[in-house]
């Protein structure tokens, strides 16, 4: 039997180990083949075209070819656009591909969440909207953009409920109401000592943005307006998805902020 090969396939790399002393094995995120993993052969001598280009969150088309789980890099070309995100950015988009390495499964192709994460990809870089130039504005579209992208992750994966109505009572939300996305128990009206909720109007918002042709836009306009609300409970939902208490990248971001506020 011939080995598949693909060509041009729009990627991000998403992680990368030692294979051997001079390969590397990568996790790529593909547009049309998902998350699957390569080896890239001499990756690590210092001669290779492979070393300045297998970066994360830089655009990238590759080639590879093979029908093992594991298949072979043949070419891979920096699609250019913009620089690599620095600082907190650049954590964030660690973040981003912690989320795609606990949660997406290898070969399932998820062309919308791909568009997602590479709009994500340009905000973190800086290349927002022109408005977004100042520090404080750039830091919530970041935000944002955040946000946007778990829900749309969580959507895509099957692991988000509907936001228009209470999960277990299929029951309308009422638009005055506040109400909890919960691990175990989706979308429920609000208690007391829940100390973040959205109105069922709020909610409704986001599900009518996540129902659009192309949802990115959408869904990071409607996240901006809710987002001290959303963040904790979008949190809570990943991490229990995860199995974790505390993703990595999210305990490196409190560290460095830790050492930042001693310093």
């Amino acid at each position: 039997m011939t080995a598949r090969r693909v060509a041009d396939e729009p990627a991000y790399v998403v992680h990368r180990y030692d294979w051997s002393e001079s390969s590397l094995i990568l996790e790529v995120f593909t547009r049309r083949h998902g998350r699957i993993a390569l080896v890239a052969k001499g990756a690590k001598r210092p001669s290779s075209n492979f070393r300045p280009v297998l970066l994360p969150l830089q655009p990238l088309h590759l080639s590879f070819g093979g029908d093992a789980e594991i298949r072979t890099l043949k070419s891979a070309e920096w699609v250019g656009g913009h620089v690599m995100p620095t600082g907190d950015a650049l954590l964030s988009g660690y973040y981003l591909n912690e989320l795609l390495m606990r949660l997406l499964a290898r070969d399932d192709a998820h062309p919308q969440l791909f568009d997602a994460y590479a709009a994500v990809v340009r905000v973190l870089a800086g290349h927002g909207s022109d408005e977004s130039r100042s520090s404080g504005v750039q830091a919530e579209v970041m935000q944002s953009a955040l946000r946007a992208f778990e829900l749309l992750l969580l959507r895509e994966i099957g692991l988000l409920p509907a936001l228009d109505a209470q999960t277990h009572t299929l029951e309308p939300l009422a638009p005055d109401t506040g109400y909890c996305l919960v691990p175990e128990g989706g979308l429920r009206e609000a208690h007391d000592d829940d100390r973040a909720h959205l109105s069922g109007a709020q909610w409704r918002q986001l599900q009518a943005a996540l129902d659009e042709t192309a949802p990115f836009g959408a869904v990071l306009q409607a996240c901006g307006a809710v987002l001290p609300e959303l963040r904790p409970q979008l949190r809570a939902l990943l991490n229990y998805h995860c199995g974790v208490g505390t993703l990595r990248t999210r305990q490196m971001m409190m560290d460095l902020q830790t050492l930042a506020t001693r310093s």
